[in-house]
């Protein structure tokens, strides 16, 4: 199981509080990644695919992270959306 933290909206379009989701969650391997190869040559890069995917909305989504240094942030959809992952 992965969780999904994400903010929660008030209709002025302040944030109120943190939700954490728990999701269904399942390994699935890009070809690339079954071959032991990187998305990028320095593995850095906003839009990297992991290997994981998430059971979100009644559809399976990939698992996105962001990583420019040793910590990276995972995510589904767009970064700016705050699905973040952990």
């Amino acid at each position: 199981m992965l969780y999904l933290q994400t903010k929660k909206t008030r209709n002025d379009g302040t944030y109120e509080s943190f939700a954490t989701i728990e999701l269904e969650s399942k390994d699935a391997p890009m070809w690339w990644q079954e071959r032991g190869l990187s998305y990028t040559a320095s593995g850095y890069g906003k839009r990297i695919p992991t290997r994981s995917m998430v059971r979100f909305n009644g559809k399976w989504r990939r698992v996105y992270c962001c990583i420019y240094s040793n910590a990276g942030t995972c995510y589904i959809g767009k970064l700016s959306d705050n699905l973040i992952i952990q």
